[in-house]
């Protein structure tokens, strides 16, 4: 199909100009350009609305004259810094206040066992040695596994099963700052958690001693904790001893007279231990304060110097994972060694 093109005649449209006189020419008239005229008026609104934005933003992120702050609330605010700048410097300061106040009233307990059958040797005999604190008048709060050192030992409560018969041959505390022993009797055990009540068999030995205060409500995690005690037993406090008492008993861990001698020397010394109380579950405290065995048994004390908790154990190999137990556990115990019937 061919393609048709229609070409529009203008020659008919056109006028001749030269033909026209001048008068009879149309006469140039400035017209203004609807196009320019929109473009202007454009940019005049969008120069408008610049404006008006920038200055919204100084007003927004500019700096703002500062407010004077009221006189009650500045005071306010100061009162406020410095409560929270003497709980700081108290949680800092709380290991070296907790062993300076009740340092004489954490003993170091030592111990033998046997456990056998009546007319034969004993099948166990070993040692124990942990931690107790003064929570009454003639009273000390430990662990179970201290006051009864079967208690947990599976050979021991194998051999128990069987008939066998378990006994204390001694349990004995050391106080710092007494040169002698005072020996112990169990005086309330806890059937459900590693706990115990021990009465002094010479109260007059402990005439003075502080107690020390039980925490009237549990702690939350995150709080600062203090734990103190005698981790390593004799091997701990012979290896902080003058050097010429560690040459002499570097090799007699395990003996009471080593421990004697040390009585003898001032050298029954606590350490103190801090961390953070990571969780309670139950009646169970879990903390990162660094113990070892002897340790067991000692008090575990919050940020304003209070006993939450009695030390129980640790887990290897994570050094978050040192376990108590919650003073709630300890107060039934308490009253019932308070109040025999």
């Amino acid at each position: 199909m061919a393609d048709f093109q229609i070409e529009p005649r203008l020659e008919e449209s056109k006028v001749n100009e030269s033909s026209l006189s001048e008068a009879d020419r149309p006469q140039s008239v400035s017209e203004p350009n609807v196009c320019d005229y929109w473009q202007h008026t454009v940019q005049a609104v969008l120069a408008v609305v610049m404006f008006f934005g920038a200055l919204g933003m100084v007003r927004y992120y500019g700096p703002r004259a500062e407010q004077p702050i009221p006189a009650d609330d500045l005071q306010k605010q100061v009162h406020e810094l410095t409560q929270e700048i003497a709980q700081l410097k108290q949680e800092q300061t709380m290991p070296a206040t907790v062993l300076t106040r009740y340092r004489n009233s954490i003993g170091y307990i030592y111990g033998v066992y046997q456990v056998g059958f009546p007319g034969l040797r004993p099948s166990v005999r070993a040692r124990v040695s942990g931690t107790g604190f003064l929570v009454a008048d003639g009273l000390l709060a430990t662990n179970r596994h201290i006051a009864q050192p079967w208690y947990g030992d599976v050979d021991s409560e194998a051999l128990i099963d069987r008939g066998a018969l378990a006994s204390l041959e001694t349990l004995v505390i050391f106080f710092p700052g007494s040169p002698t022993p005072v020996s112990l009797a169990p005086a309330a055990l806890s059937k459900t958690s590693d706990l115990a009540i021990l009465r002094l068999q010479d109260p007059e030995a402990i005439r003075g001693l502080p107690i020390l205060p039980l925490a009237k409500s549990m702690s939350a995690p995150g709080e600062r904790v203090t734990v103190v005690g005698y981790p390593m037993g004799i091997a701990g406090m012979v290896a902080k001893s003058p050097s010429n008492i560690y040459d002499r008993l570097a090799y007699r861990h395990n003996d009471i007279n080593a421990a004697s001698e040390l009585a003898a020397l001032s050298l029954i010394r606590p350490s103190a231990t801090w961390g953070h109380l990571g969780d309670v579950v139950g009646d169970k405290l879990i903390y990162d304060a660094p113990t070892a065995h002897g340790g067991s048994g000692g008090p575990v004390f919050n940020s304003v110097g209070e006993v939450i908790g009695i030390n129980s154990a640790f887990m290897d190999g994570f050094s978050g994972g040192t376990l108590g137990i919650s003073i709630e556990s300890l107060r039934p115990l308490l009253q019932q060694a308070t109040n025999p019937r």
